[in-house]
């Protein structure tokens, strides 16, 4: 998708990144591990627990950020912030598979939304790197 900076003044841009698909498809990520991390021992509610959750409501959150910033300057840096939660999260998802709180299916179901998310919002830096360059 070409991004185009400018679909309106910042206050439009604050709804115009739920029409983002690395939006979309992050949110998603971010709702089927917090409804994963709900089954998680209660041990791990204030460590690990957290700190996924955290990490997959970043991407969006940045994303969503950056929409409502004034330029694509401030954008590409919070989709790089957005692509960099991800990352964080496949690590964490692996370390909840091999601790036992996630089944093979879940984590293979969890990190392929992830990588659908990480490709979207990785395609979307370019668009915004080229945004950030016209006058």
């Amino acid at each position: 998708m070409a991004y185009t900076w400018g679909e309106g003044s910042p206050g439009l841009a604050m709804a115009y990144y739920r029409n983002l698909e690395a939006w979309k498809q992050s949110h998603e990520f971010a709702k089927a591990v917090a409804n994963a991390a709900k089954r998680f021992p209660k041990h791990e509610r204030f460590e690990l627990t957290s700190q996924l959750r955290r990490a997959v409501v970043s991407a969006p959150a940045n994303l969503a950020e950056g929409q409502g910033r004034f330029g694509p300057k401030e954008a590409l840096r919070h989709t790089r912030i957005a692509a960099a939660s991800l990352v964080e999260a496949d690590y964490l998802l692996l370390f909840a598979f091999e601790s036992g709180y996630l089944t093979q299916e879940e984590y293979d179901r969890l990190t392929a939304l992830r990588r659908h998310a990480s490709r979207l919002v990785h395609g979307l830096a370019p668009s915004l790197d080229r945004a950030k360059r016209r006058p």
